[in-house]
This record gives structure tokens, C-alpha cells and sequence, in this order.
């Protein structure tokens, strides 16, 4: 064959990226280049064998040879040109995405970042611009600026490895503390009050809305996404309709729905009476927020289903669909490889299921058409969202293996937790949040560094053996930030055994004989990592099989 040699076709999206954004550049792997490679027929190669195999092949031999290296750089051409209509298709539609950039109306302190992706998403109840106005209350449609709400509101948490994750939906009539925020239209700071969370974006828009999320929850929210009703109705319309099933028949004005009992396929007029749909059931806002739950879970299926990604008709029109519905910060809209990766998230993710979680909620004392947070519920919820961060493992002191053989159970685990700090009960604060995650805490104590002076980051000690260490790297993976390790044991004053808040013993889960590990805390402790969530929690779930197959 001869040494003519195919275009080499982009293998990430980032070369790709790379590709597009030159213009007029001719190097390899440019736009203009992989156009003309993908458009222009190559010279033919040459028919003869290579040298020193020329005389045995024959003519039979000799087109084979023809057929294969044309068969090879015809594949090529089409896998450029398919790979530049594919981000050509993706790149058109996040140029229409409307972008927003709100950072600068963001007046409160923001929580850190954990490296994990936490997207808001909005589904906005605005009666402003076409095709939106017909929809709500006539006083709602007096003028073009007839006030919005946040419809729906629903934190995407994926976590830093971004191998799960977990959908929070917020009760749109939950009474919170609403923070200060700039008035979207006038700018002027309004003061902090007690309000239902959607009229926060009523009157702050979407900056409040964020604000108010961080504020309540302690979690960074990364990005921003909002979709209103047109938008929706044309996201659904682009997927060839959703598929639900009802339990009983529904005929309700008020949010323009007719429909029977049983299976439905629903456009995007239908769908959006659905999601929308209150006068149904028990008529709550937290039977709506789980019909919405199943209905998003169907949507994110068949948006990453392989009957949509293989059609390229279709998936061309769903993401360009997509790209002119939604709006999103200048961050995300701008940045295609982390919009990407997103996608490709939910797609992997879609098979395991992605889990649906309501915050935990109870009647509000002084009006039963509101809702409040139950604690401490919530808050383990919003903490375990914190806490899901990548957490180095400590690295032993010997040549053993810092990974362990077999997974080690934080029950398995021993534990002396030292107060290295000056605040006063910090070891028995820091113990009872690992005894409420299952680790068996025998003992607490002190430890005064040298100088007396506060430990500054907090370090776990053990005596090198091969489960010691395998039982520090499980512990080191609960605590908040990655502690030091450190080889050999500390000496600890003060020490007196641990029992729970219950009042019993926490060490007689662990196998006699285990080795125990100090953790020393210091001034730098966060936090526990919580991957025991409470039952009001799970309770409020969507699990996979009622998200395939309910009807609600």
C-alpha cells in the first residue's frame, strides 16, 4: 500500500473544540484542513504490493489491496465529516442558548467549592413573551410583565467523579428565610424576610433564587439553567412526546388537561398541563413535585436513549430545540465540553438510575397550604450533598498498599478521637458524628501539640501494620478535609470511653483485636462525610422502578 495517509480525525471533543476556533487556519487537525480532507477525493494510492512482496501477490492480490485502501480512506472522509457536522450541530445550538450573567447581583457570602457540579434548574411560571402569556390566571395576563415564580425548582448534584447523581426538588410552597437581594429590575437591596421560596425569583429572579438556595443549604450551586413554558413545550415536542400513565382519568381547566386513565403519550401542550397539573389526587404540591420527578426521569431516558443519538435527524433537532429553550449562565453556555460532559453524565447515568429526592417536609404550624423543612432531616440531606467531595486517602508511612484488599466497613473501624484544638467538647462533637455514620468510637480525649499551641490540620496516627492501615485509609476517607497521616500513636491525656448520645457503647461492632486509630483533630476540621441519609429521606425518593414503571 502506499504511504499516503488519511486524515487523522479528532478524538476528543476538546480537539475538535480546538479545530473549530481557528479560522482560516490550514495547519493539521484545522477546521479548514479536516473540510477539505473530508470534501476533496485523495490521490490513488499505489497498486503495487509494498517492496519485497510484489512478485507473489498477483492481480487478485493487487485489488484487494485497491479495494481495502479505498475502502479505508473512504471511512476516514466520513468519520471527519460526520465528527464536523456532529460539533458543528452541537456548536450551532449552544450559540442559540440565551445566556445570563447574574454573579454581579450575588450580594450574600457563597459557600466554597467541593469539585462537585451542582446545577440549578428552573422552571419558570413567567407569563412574559410569546407563547407563555396564555397560560395562568387572566389577572396574571394583564400586561407583558405579568410576575413569575419559579415553577419548579431542582438542584443537580453530580458528584466530583461524576459517576452518580442525585436530583433535590425544593416544595414551591416551603416558607424559608429569604436572604438580602438586589431587585432584579431596579437593583436596590431588599431586605431579608420570611416568604415561600418561589417568590424569591418573583422579585429577585434568578441570583436571588441561587442566593437563597446557598444560603438555606450551605451548597455552591456551580451554574444555572431555566426553562419557561415554550421552552419546555418545545423540548418535548423535539423528543416525539413522553409517555406517562394515570390512575384515574383527569379533566382540570385550570391547567388545560384532558386526558384518560391509563397510558398517554404526551406532546408538549399535554405535558406541560401534566407537570403543571395541581387539581389531581390530593392535590398537594409534593404529589405535583413527584409526578414531575417521573415525568424529568422519563425525559432524561429517552433525551439519552440510543434511538435518539443514532438518529441524526432528530438528535439535530433536539438540540437545537434544546439550545433555543433554555437559559443559562455565560460559564455553562460557553464552555461545550462541560455541557458535554454533562450529557454524557446523564446518559451513563441513566442506566443505574439517577435518584430523585424531595427535602424532607412537614405542614407549616400556621398555615397548612405551606410547607416547612423538617430538621434535622434536611440538613443531613444538604450535608451529605456538601460532603460528597474527593477525598484523597491518607498515604501510609511503609511500603504497603494504600488501597485496602477487601472494602473495610466504617463498623470495622476503631477509633480514639483527640481534641487537638482549644474549643472545648470538640473530640465528643467530632465523635458523635462518626458513631452516627457507623465507625466505632471507643474513646475521646486530648492532645496537646508541641508548644501548646492548636493542631492546625487534623492527622491520623496508627502503628504500621497491613489492617491498621488499610482501617486509617477507610477512616480518612470520612473526615473533612483529608487528614495528614502520620506514623505511630500520639499521647493522649484525659481519655475517657465513648458512648453514644443514646447512652450505649459504640466498640463492640469491631472484631476483637483491631487495631485502634487516632484521629487528632485540628482547626481545619469540616465535617463527617454523611453517606447514611435518614429515613424521611429515602422515604422521599423516586426509586428506579417507580420511575419506569408508575402511574401516578
Amino acid at each position: 500500500m502506499s504511504d499516503y495517509r488519511s486524515v487523522p480525525v479528532a478524538d476528543s471533543v476538546h480537539d475538535r473544540r480546538t479545530a473549530v476556533t481557528q479560522p482560516g487556519s490550514t495547519q493539521p487537525g484545522s477546521r479548514m484542513a479536516r473540510r477539505q480532507a473530508a470534501a476533496a477525493a485523495p490521490p490513488p494510492p499505489d497498486d503495487r504490493p509494498p517492496r519485497g512482496h510484489r512478485s507473489g501477490g498477483g492481480p487478485g492480490g493487487q485489488n484487494r489491496m485497491r479495494v481495502l485502501a479505498w475502502v479505508s480512506i473512504g471511512l476516514t472522509s466520513v468519520m471527519v465529516a460526520g465528527a464536523l457536522t456532529a460539533y458543528t450541530t452541537y456548536r450551532d445550538a449552544f450559540g442559540n442558548i440565551n445566556q445570563k450573567s447574574v454573579k454581579e447581583d450575588i450580594i450574600n457570602p457563597r459557600p466554597p467549592e467541593t469539585g462537585a457540579l451542582n446545577v440549578l434548574l428552573v422552571g419558570s411560571d413567567t407569563r412574559a413573551g410569546q407563547g407563555n402569556a396564555k397560560y395562568g390566571q387572566a389577572l396574571a395576563r394583564q400586561s407583558d410583565a405579568g410576575g413569575k415564580r419559579t415553577d419548579t425548582i431542582i438542584l443537580m448534584h453530580i458528584s466530583p467523579n461524576r459517576d452518580k447523581a442525585q436530583l433535590i426538588s425544593f416544595p414551591r410552597d416551603s416558607m424559608v428565610q429569604i436572604p438580602r437581594c438586589k431587585n432584579e429590575t431596579t437593583k436596590q437591596e431588599m431586605p431579608a424576610r420570611r416568604d415561600m421560596i418561589n417568590s424569591a425569583y418573583n422579585s429577585g429572579g434568578i441570583a436571588c433564587t441561587i442566593s437563597t438556595i446557598e444560603t438555606l443549604t450551605g451548597i455552591r450551586v456551580n451554574h444555572f439553567v431555566e426553562v419557561d413554558f415554550s421552552g419546555f413545550k418545545n423540548i418535548v415536542d423535539a423528543l416525539g412526546g413522553i409517555e406517562i400513565c394515570l390512575k384515574t382519568a383527569v379533566n382540570d381547566k385550570s391547567s388545560k388537561l384532558v386526558l384518560p386513565a391509563g397510558t398517554s403519550l404526551l406532546n408538549g401542550e399535554k405535558a406541560l398541563g401534566y407537570v403543571r397539573l395541581r387539581h389531581y389526587g390530593d392535590g398537594s404540591d409534593i404529589q405535583r413535585i413527584k409526578r414531575q420527578q417521573i415525568f424529568l426521569s422519563k425525559v432524561v431516558a429517552k433525551a439519552t436513549s440510543s434511538e435518539l443519538l443514532t438518529d441524526v435527524g432528530r438528535l439535530r433537532d433536539f438540540v437545537a430545540a434544546a439550545g433555543k429553550s433554555v437559559t443559562m449562565d455565560p460559564e455553562l453556555a460557553n464552555d461545550t465540553e462541560e455541557l458535554i460532559r454533562i450529557a454524557m453524565s446523564a446518559k451513563a447515568l441513566t442506566a443505574n438510575g439517577v435518584k430523585f429526592i424531595t427535602v424532607p417536609w412537614g405542614a407549616a404550624p400556621d398555615d397548612p397550604n405551606r410547607v416547612v423543612w423538617t430538621e434535622p432531616d434536611a440538613g443531613e440531606l444538604f450535608k451529605a450533598i456538601r460532603t460528597d467531595t474527593e477525598v484523597a486517602t491518607p498515604e501510609p508511612t511503609s511500603s504497603t498498599s494504600a488501597k485496602p484488599k477487601a472494602a473495610v466497613k466504617p463498623q470495622q473501624v476503631r477509633v480514639q478521637v483527640l481534641n487537638g484544638t482549644k474549643t472545648f467538647g470538640k473530640a465528643r462533637e467530632v465523635a458523635d458524628q462518626l458513631a452516627k455514620e457507623g465507625y466505632k468510637v471507643v474513646s475521646v480525649g486530648n492532645y496537646t501539640a508541641p508548644g501548646g499551641a492548636s493542631l492546625p490540620k487534623s492527622e491520623i496516627h496508627y502503628t504500621k501494620t497491613e489492617t491498621a492501615t488499610d482501617h486509617a485509609v477507610k477512616l480518612g476517607t470520612a473526615v473533612l478535609p483529608k487528614p495528614q497521616a502520620a506514623s505511630g500513636k500520639v499521647q493522649a491525656s484525659n481519655v475517657q470511653p465513648y458512648t453514644s448520645t443514646t447512652g450505649t457503647a459504640t466498640a463492640g461492632g469491631a472484631t476483637k483485636g483491631t487495631p485502634i486509630i487516632q484521629l487528632v483533630v485540628g482547626e481545619d476540621f469540616d465535617s463527617v462525610k454523611v453517606t447514611e441519609l435518614p429515613d424521611s429521606v429515602k422515604n422521599n425518593s423516586i426509586t428506579a422502578s417507580e420511575q419506569k414503571n408508575v402511574c401516578t
